[in-house]
Order: structure tokens, then sequence, then C-alpha cells
């Protein structure tokens, strides 16, 4: 993984002195070198912060073709390259590296944008062609590597974080139609919280000539109609192709010229990468798990039972409510995005813990819950909206069991009621729980909006405007309900508070590679196919991962039900530092410039906690990590407020 930026006027010449900051800004992404390229006519410009995983004497970027009229820069990992690199010397290219991200310059000389249906992996690149005068930009299938752009005077600004798009001279603005859009389910794929901002999204490329800027999708989920032909294969056809499937996935991802090890939780998905990666290697992998000190939200005991089980080299880091409050506000400023707990605080401090073993890459887990329906809110849509082969008793009995599971109600099921969602309900058939969920939040944050704002959006469908982004005839009409929920889910939450939260920027913070083999494209194009009843049955989520990882699981993971990755509240510790850190911040001044909210409001609110029960409060909790992470923002980017 490493930072990569371009630059490209239509017809001015570019600033190096910018190209050079906003590379420099992005050293924590790659701290082994940065290097750029100019083009002679000096209207564009490509930079490097590099991470050197693989090829570590010859892979610096930026990387030229032979004839010097392809540059590339490339930020990820492309598999099993050394087989398109023998191809390419078959069809007479010399390679100048033995880096795999090469193998994308000449893959473009050979079949154009097409090129990227050639490519596995995890990566956001830009690309020059001098001939065509065309700049080429694409993220891969799943948006697991960020890619950002914007234009200004005519120049196309385009980087791997926010932050080096402001570095090279980007006004810093709240985007207040985002945060509006943000704090009642998702913006869409294309915004970020910075005006003019924006980003490629998932399974696009970007086109820009001097003429002429687009965007155009090579890559999609595409979930079986439920009235298409019976399931090709049978249940246990599907489970041995899966294994198969996810295994070359992670057989492919332990390729570098640095150790790779692994995060491990409690949970099935990290669980049985540790087990196949573990019949891939010949020493011990070293796991990293957080501990937390909260017995409801820690999972060491667990952990430590499946690093026993596959001799895994197994490291703890204990993360306090402490260190989360001294950690949060750097994590934000990685992030760029507002948080909704503190786990991405205690994700950046694991990947810290990871850099300081002399580790750069992890095999990560992310991914699976939103291929095979992992989330409590998907179950609770399995049984309410296909229950065909089961009765209601049934039906509630399991619903009742559900509205247990305490670290999920209030933040991943609906607590209370919700705002109208009739425009997704007349547009779906059905609403989604996760998008209930979300609506029975933003509820509680509504008498918390500065009056301005409010009466700017009183009039606003936030749910209408968020469905407007999708095919929806193409990609969700006569789909599953629950794969319906899923691709929703995958082009929002998904995209921009898993993979970029508690993903990518924390990672990167620290030099650290995150692999994602959930996210291999053949795995994925396997588990769409499968019918909707082989990820969840009843109150068991992922069966059919469950069933193809049993050979690598305790029997404590194999049986156990989906606990979400989630930092104890900080309202339930008022005198832990964390919990001094929001009444502190949200009573201070950075709050009272906030142009989203009424700080009296706000104060009242805080001086509510103490007479509220625990799923108020964990609900509550989600509001105000919003809160804080937005006055940090503020801050640390010194963002202004354009006209509300």
């Amino acid at each position: 993984m490493c930072g990569i930026v371009a630059l490209f006027s239509k017809h001015e010449t570019i600033s190096e002195d910018s190209l050079k900051r906003a590379t420099a800004s992005l050293h924590h992404r790659g701290p082994d070198g940065q290097k750029s390229w100019v083009a002679p006519h000096r209207r564009v410009g490509l930079g490097h912060a590099r991470l050197g995983i693989i090829d570590l004497r010859t892979g610096d970027q930026p990387i030229a073709n032979e004839d010097e009229n392809l540059h590339i820069v490339v930020n990820g990992e492309f598999y099993d390259f050394e087989q398109t690199q023998r191809d390419l010397k078959r069809w007479g290219y010399r390679l100048s590296t033995n880096s795999d991200s090469e193998i994308a310059l000449h893959l473009y000389n050979e079949f154009g944008t097409q090129c990227l249906h050639h490519l596995r992996g995890e990566f956001a690149f830009v690309l020059w062609d001098e001939r065509n005068e065309l700049l080429f930009a694409a993220r891969d299938r799943f948006g697991i590597k960020p890619l950002y752009y914007t234009v200004i005077n005519d120049t196309l600004y385009v980087a791997s974080e926010v932050k080096a798009l402001l570095a090279a001279g980007v006004p810093a603005q709240w985007d207040p139609e985002s945060f509006f859009q943000a704090s009642n389910v998702s913006f869409d794929q294309q915004r970020t919280f910075f005006q003019g901002v924006y980003q490629v999204p998932p399974g696009y490329f970007l086109l820009a000539s001097r003429y002429h800027t687009q965007l155009i999708s090579y890559w999609d989920f595409n979930y079986p109609r439920t009235d298409d032909p019976l399931p090709e294969y049978t249940e246990s056809e599907y489970i041995e192709k899966l294994r198969y499937t996810l295994d070359e996935a992670v057989r492919l991802r332990l390729r570098a010229d640095v150790p790779v090890g692994c995060y491990l939780s409690g949970g099935l998905d990290s669980s049985a990468l540790l087990g196949i990666a573990a019949t891939h290697t010949s020493e011990p992998i070293r796991a990293f798990t957080i501990s937390f000190d909260d017995a409801a939200y820690d999972e060491e005991a667990i952990a430590r039972e499946t690093a026993t089980r596959t001799g895994a080299n197994h490291q703890i880091i204990p993360v306090s409510q402490s260190d989360l409050a001294d950690n949060f506000a750097d994590a934000v400023w990685h992030g760029e995005v507002l948080f909704n707990n503190a786990s991405s605080a205690a994700k950046y401090l694991m990947s810290k813990a990871v850099r300081e073993a002399g580790y750069k890459v992890v095999l990560t887990g992310e991914g699976a819950d939103e291929i095979f329906g992992g989330y409590p809110h998907l179950r609770r849509d399995m049984l309410l909206y296909n229950t065909q082969r089961q009765d209601e008793d049934t039906v509630q009995q399991l619903l009742s069991l559900q509205r247990n599971n305490a670290v999920s109600s209030g933040f991943m099921l609906p607590d209370g009621a919700a705002m109208s969602l009739a425009s997704i309900k007349r547009t779906l058939g059905f609403v989604p729980t996760w998008i209930e969920a979300n609506s029975a939040t933003s509820i509680k944050v509504c008498p918390l909006y500065a009056p301005e704002f409010a009466a700017k959006f009183a009039h606003r469908d936030a749910y209408r405007i968020f469905l407007n982004q999708f095919d929806v005839q193409g990609q969700l009409a006569g789909r599953s309900p629950v794969h319906q929920s899923l691709y929703l889910w995958s082009k929002s939450i998904f995209l921009h508070y898993i993979l970029r939260m508690l993903s990518d920027s924390v990672e990167m913070a620290h030099s650290v590679e995150g692999r994602l083999p959930f996210l291999d494209h053949h795995v994925v194009e396997l588990v769409c196919k499968m019918p909707v009843s082989l990820k969840i049955r009843g109150m068991t989520e992922k069966y059919v991962l469950r069933e193809a990882a049993r050979p690598f699981l305790t029997d404590t993971v194999y049986h156990r039900q989906k606990h979400p990755f989630l930092a104890p509240p900080s309202t339930f510790k008022p005198n832990e530092r964390l919990h001094e850190l929001i009444q502190d911040t949200l009573r201070g001044s950075t709050m009272a410039s906030l142009p989203f909210y009424n700080q009296a409001a706000v104060i009242a609110l805080l001086d509510e906690l103490p007479e509220m029960d625990d799923t108020t409060r964990t609900s509550i909790d989600f509001i105000l990590m919003r809160l804080l992470s937005a006055c940090i923002l503020q801050e640390r980017f010194g963002l202004t407020a354009p006209t509300i």
C-alpha cells in the first residue's frame, strides 16, 4: 500500500510545489520513499509515497513504460501478478521492475481501460496516457482503497486521502448536504464531508481529458433474481467451492517480501482466515487481538483458544477507555469521517502495535458480513421478509431472541420510533432493518440541530435522496430482501465507515497494509450466486462460511453468534477519560462554532445521561461519538462553514 497524488491542468502548468506538499502529507501511507514525476509540458504530475512490500529493491514509483508515454502510480496490491508478468513478457513487453504495480501499466497499453478486468486485488491507481492526453484513475471493485478528487480552476486533483488535496491548496469547507444525508442514512458513494471533494465510487474509473471528465462503472454486485432458475450447485458443492476459492484468496494474500500477520477477534471471519493461512505457512503466524476492559465487549479468551488451535504466535493489545481517549483525535484525523463508536481508535492502536512488532502486512476479515449476511439487522430482514417456509410463531420467537443481544441493541437494531420511511417502502416494498435503525437514531439527533441547519433541510427526504443514486430496477428489483439490504449497506455504510474508518485509514496511519481475502472478487462473485438460505438460517448467520471453514474453527467459534466489533460505550463509564473528553469537548468552544448543532441542546442531553437506561445510553453514545468527531474534524482540518 502507498499514497498517490495526481495533478492535471487542462490549460495551465501545474504547481510542482503543490504536488510535493500533497505527496509529503501522505508520508504515513508510504514512509519508505517519496518520488514524483512532472510531464515536460508541465500540465500533469504524479506523486507517490511508498510502503515497500513487493520488490523492495526496484519497485519505486512513478513507473514509466519503455517509450515513456505512459506513467503510473499505484496504491494497493495486485494478486497472482507473477502469471501476468509471464504473459506480458511473452507478448514482448520489457519489465523495468519486479513489482506487482507495473503490470497495470502494460495491461493498459494492451487493453485500455478494460485492463481492470485483468486485475485482482485491492487497489487505486492513476495513469497518464501521453499519446491520448488522457488521465485514467481507477478504484477497486469494492472501494477497499480510497481515491478522492476535486476540480479547482480547471485543474483536476486526485489523491489517496482528502488531507493530500488540502495540502495541495484545495479549500477546507464543510459540505452541509453531505452532513444532512449522513445524519439520516448515509451520503452517496461520491460524496465526502468536504465541500467540492468527491470519491471515485467502488468499481468505477475516472477518465479526464482537456475537454471532458467522466465516471464509468466497470463492476457491480449481481445478485440472482428470485425467479431465476434454481441454483447451479447443491449445498455441499457450494460449501466445497467456497472452501477452495477462499483458500486460494488467502494463499495469494500471503505473498509478500515482508512478514504477514493476521488480525484475530473471537469471531468466525478472522478465525477462519487464520486457520486457512496456517495451512500455507511453515512458521507460526503472528496474530493480533484487542482486549477491552469490559467483559461484554472483550473477545480475548475466545481468540486465545483459536490461536492455540492454529499454533499462532499470539499478541494481546489491551485497550482501556483512557487509551481510546488519548488516540481518538488522531484516528479521526486519519479517517476523515464522523465516527459512530470508539472502535476505530481501538483499531488505530492495534495497527500501531502491529507496526511496532515489525509487521507491514496483515490479513483482516472485513467484508465477510457484507457478502455472507453476518449482521443482526440482516437476520431480522430474513425473519420478517423471507418467511415463506417459516411459521409465524417461529419467526416471533427468533425475533425475541435477537432483541436480547445487548451489544447490537440500539446500534444495529431499531431502538424506538423511526422517521417516515415511506419513500423507501414505496420503492423497495419493504424497509431494510439497518435503515430503520439509522432512522430511529436520527430522530434522537433532530432536537440537537441548529435552527438554521434544521430549517434548510426541513423539507428534504434524505431517504429518497439516498435511493436516487442506485439503479433500483437493474440491481435491486426482483432480488431477495436480504440481498437488497446487503447491496445498499455495501454501497454506503460499509464503504464510508467500515472500509475507511475501521480498515484503510487506521491501518495506513501506521504504514500497515490490510489485505481482505473475503473481498477477493472471485470469492464475492461465487457467494453472490448462492441462494440467501445458504447465508442465513434462523439465528445462524454466514451459514455457508461456517460450514466451509468448519475444519479450521474451534467449537466455540463455530457455534457462536455474531458479535459486532465495538468498543465499550463511553456513556457506561462516566468517570473515565473518554467520557471526560466528550463532556469537555461538547461543552467547549469548538462545539459552539460547529454550524450544524445547537450547543445548548447538546449540553442538555449530556445532563440527562445519568438518568438513562443502558439501551438508551448505548444509542446515545453513537450520537455523542459523531458530535465529538465532528468537533475534531473541524479543529484538525480548519474546516470553515459555507452559508447554510
